[in-house]
Order: structure tokens, then sequence, then C-alpha cells
């Protein structure tokens, strides 16, 4: 088990910078489940001090109860123990009135379940910070897991700290270059694993007590006892009330139904109504619209985002009676066809802005059944590369046949057509003969390159 703190060095700057200023500071930390808030605060407030308060999902009172526990065992004030404190606005304004005179930080975990249980807590916040904490010396750090209600009541025009926080931070996975510390696998296996749960540290500390994938898989998502194999429901069931209706389209969207017509049919509802519930899981980041490199911004399509949640509606959703029954098995096809899908998304988002850095715009192209994985443009230059991505051994007769038709569909791409200047490439598991086709002029990259990149540049 992996007890050093890993990443998250652009975090923990921000908090200091946060700390080392004068007057109070409020600090909104959000993110997903397990994405590591807990250990970010534990390690940026190791060496000060202050108040950490994780907070439950049960009654205002209990809560009360709880936070003036801590805050009376921090200032050791034994009148504070003693007091009836009915509300929120009563702490807050006994810990207004005898604040330190020091620097401290007052550092609530699971915020969400405090604003779920009493709303006034919010208003009592702005009403103490606008009068007394916004010119004393704490630092408060509100951190919260449900996002919708963190973006919502916290961080909206309509909540009442608006305006009031010196900081928000969404927390996010980590890279690449800081989750393959947690993993000692070999280096497919490491970026497979990556790309079934993307930089979620917990999901990384599971993954790091196995030395392979299959046995990861087999035990932790394909067994009713497994640690994945009820995870989108604690995930989805926090965020909204109608679970059914969203399991629906993420399970539609798994089955290949990518326009909103489509998934409205497959679980047979109005098209009218789906895209309420697209915006959601959009702004939760469970799934995302994509458009065509150069295509029309109205005819998007929908794919699911969060790497587990892909893995899981294509594996877990859709074999749920053979799990529970433990005879589910893999087809050979079915684990390579997903890794090739989602190594596309690893290079167009992770890898391809490090190997032709002057390429700022980068996308899928898709027209007409024609689609290119990987499309980079340097618009100042007019140049234009094209990259097909192969989650398999290329020989040099599939690498010339590749981009053969590479360059062929690359021609009905409409884009300075007359004087751009073009670029080609393969990236793959392992391309044989790949040193002839840089010769040639061609950006080819296989795992050997890759395993160079992700030790020191594979940093978003």
């Amino acid at each position: 088990m992996i007890s050093k703190f890993i990443g998250r060095q652009k975090e923990l700057s921000l908090l200091e910078d946060e700390w080392n200023r004068t007057n109070g500071r409020l600090i909104i930390l959000y993110g997903r489940r397990r994405i590591g808030k807990t250990r970010l605060i534990t390690e940026f407030t190791s060496g000060k001090n202050g108040i950490f308060y994780l907070a439950e999902d049960t009654s205002p009172h209990i809560q009360i109860i709880r936070l003036q526990e801590k805050i009376a065992e921090f200032t050791r004030d034994e009148v504070l123990r003693t007091l009836d404190i009915k509300d929120w606005d009563q702490l807050f304004g006994y810990l207004t009135k005898n604040c330190p005179s020091e620097r401290f930080y007052l550092a609530i975990d699971e915020f969400s379940y405090l604003i779920k249980s009493d709303k006034s807590i919010l208003s009592t916040l702005q009403k103490y910070w606008d009068t007394a904490l916004s010119s004393s010396n704490i630092c408060i750090i509100l951190s919260g897991s449900m996002l919708g209600l963190m973006s919502e009541m916290v961080l909206s025009h309509a909540s009442p700290l608006y305006g009031r926080r010196s900081r928000d931070i969404l927390l996010e996975g980590l890279p690449f270059s800081d989750s393959n510390e947690f993993l000692n696998m070999p280096f497919q296996e490491t970026l497979e694993t990556y790309m079934i749960l993307g930089g979620v540290p917990e999901y990384l500390l599971k993954a790091s007590e196995y030395t392979d994938i299959t046995n990861f898989v087999e035990k932790e998502f394909f067994d009713k006892f497994g640690y994945f194999y009820r995870e989108p429901y604690f995930i989805i069931s926090q965020e909204f009330r109608e679970l059914k209706t969203y399991f629906s389209i993420l399970n539609s969207i798994a089955f290949g139904n990518t326009k909103p017509t489509d998934i409205a049919n497959f679980i047979g509802i109005d098209a009218r109504k789906i895209y309420p519930y697209l915006e959601n899981l959009i702004r939760l980041g469970f799934i995302e619209r994509r458009v065509s490199i150069f295509g029309n911004q109205k005819k998007g399509i929908y794919l699911i985002k969060d790497p587990v949640f892909d893995f899981w509606f294509n594996f877990v959703s859709k074999h749920k009676e053979e799990i529970e029954k433990g005879i589910f098995k893999l087809r050979n096809n079915e684990m390579p066809r997903f890794f090739g899908k989602r190594f596309e998304i690893f290079v167009e988002q992770k890898i391809i802005h490090h190997l032709i850095p002057d390429f700022r715009k980068i996308g899928r192209w898709w027209h007409k059944g024609e689609e290119i994985d990987v499309m980079a443009l340097n618009e100042e230059g007019k140049e234009i590369a094209f990259f097909e991505c192969k989650w398999q051994e290329v020989d040099r007769k599939s690498s010339r046949h590749i981009l053969a038709d590479l360059k062929r569909k690359a021609a009905l791409v409409k884009w300075h057509n007359d004087e751009r200047r073009e670029l080609y490439g393969i990236i793959g598991k392992k391309i044989n003969g790949k040193e002839k086709l840089r010769e040639m002029g061609y950006l080819v990259f296989d795992f050997e390159d890759l395993m160079s990149l992700s030790k020191f540049d594979v940093k978003g």
C-alpha cells in the first residue's frame, strides 16, 4: 500500500499561496468521490494549526455538537464545551468572538452534507464572513464531493457565498506520469489500468494491490463483491434523484447511441425531454458532447467521458446477470476494442501536444462515414497533422497501408488545401520499421517512445 503523497504540486502551491496572504481566506475545494480531497487537505495542513472536521450525512444538531467539540479542543476552551449551542449562528458567532490571533485553518470536509441537512449554514457563513471573519486570521476550506450541490449552492451566482471565496479548486484526476507511480505492472498494463480508472487516487490504490490487470478487473469489477461492482450507483445516487433515468441514458450511450434522438428512443422518452438530463451529466463530467474538428456545432455526439463509467457501462452493466451468477467470461475481442477506443482519447488529450507542441488545436475528425483518429492544427503556420492510433503491433506492410489510407482521408479534409503543409503519423503498441518511416518524414511513435515521455512530460 502506497503511503507517500503523490502529485498535486500545483494544488498545494495554490493552497500555500492562500495561506501566506493576509486576512481571512475562503477556499472551495470540490471534486468527485475518491479524487483525493481529504488527502490533499491533510498534506496541506500538516504542521499548521487549525481544525479539521469531517462532516457526515446526519442531523444538523449532531453536526453542530461535533464541530463545537472540535473547536473547543483546538482552542482549549472549556467554556465552549459546556455551552448549549443550538444552531450555526451561535457556533460561528462564538468562533468569531474568540478567534485566535495567529493564522489557523478551519477545514470542513464533505461540506455538502452540512448544506444537505441545513442550508442555513451558507447564509450564516456569509453573515460572519462579511462582518468579521474576512478580516481575521482564519483560512476556511470547504470541501465537497457532491458536484451538483457544490456548484449550485456554493459556487453559483445564487449562493450566499458568491463573491466571497478567495479561491476555488476543482480537483481532477492525476496525470499518467503521477498515476503510474501507484502501480507495479508492466507499461502496457499500467496504461490499460489508467485508461480504465483515470487518475483517481483511491482507485489506483486499489489497483496497486494487484500485479496484473486481468486479476484486478476480474476480482474488482467482474465479481459481485468487487470494489467497483456498485461504485457508479453510489456516485450517481449522490447526485441525482432520478437514478433509473440517468442509468438508462448511460446504458444507451454504451450501446452505441450517441445522438439525442437515438438515446431518447432507446430509453423510451420524448426526445425533447432528453436534453436537461444530458446537460446534467455533462456538467458533472460523466459524459461529454463532441463535435468533429471542422464539423457543424449543431451536430455533436454524446460519449461517456468518465473512464470508470465507460468501462463499467460497457462491461459490468451489460453482463450484470452473468456476473451475479458468477459465470461471466470476457470475449476475446471485447477488451482490445475498449482499449483501442480509450487509447485514441489518451493520445488526443495527453500525448499529441507533447509530440508536436506548436499544434494547438487537437481533436477527432469524421464526415460521411470517414474518420481520422487524431488531427492537429498549427493555424499560424498552416500546418495540419493526421494520426492513426493502433492498439496493436504494426508491421511494415500494414504501416504502408495505414499511411496510404490516412492520406486518402486527409484529402477529404477541407482546410487551406492548396497551401497547407501536411504531416502524417501512426501511434501504436509497437511499430516495426519505425526508424525507416521517420526517415521518410512520418511521425511514428510506439510504447518505447511513450514510456520515455510518460516518465517526464505527460502532465496534462
